[in-house]
């Protein structure tokens, strides 16, 4: 089980949080659309390599980005198929039930992904 320092942790508080500061008001300011672009926003990725940093260092490190970058890869494609999913169930059925089931198959393909992966 990987460790994490309290200085990593405050970095992608700080890098995730900020970013979510950002996108509402790029959203607020142009436009919801502009919004969504910086929503996409890798933050969390970004500040979870400066932490890992941080907590690993020569091939432990180089081992550990490489395996973050796949994840990501990963993370990013079943975003961009949640999103997807949630203007198709949201314009059919409505904002709150589209989200909600969007999210559910979200979690559903991460966790199968998971389980495929051996992490569980």
């Amino acid at each position: 089980m990987a460790t994490l320092s309290i200085s990593g942790i405050i970095l992608r508080f700080l890098l995730g949080g900020g970013a979510v500061v950002a996108c509402h008001l790029v959203s607020k300011t142009l436009d919801s659309k502009w919004g969504g672009v910086f929503a996409a926003f890798p933050a969390v990725f970004l500040a979870a390599l400066l932490a890992l940093r941080l907590d690993a260092t020569g091939e432990a490190l180089v081992k550990k980005s490489v395996e973050l970058s796949q994840g990501a890869v990963i993370g990013m494609l079943i975003d961009i198929f949640c999103a997807m999913a949630v203007v198709y169930f949201s314009t059919k059925q409505g904002w709150k039930r589209g989200l909600t089931q969007a999210l559910a198959g979200w979690f559903f393909v991460s966790l199968v992904y998971a389980v495929l992966s051996g992490y569980f």
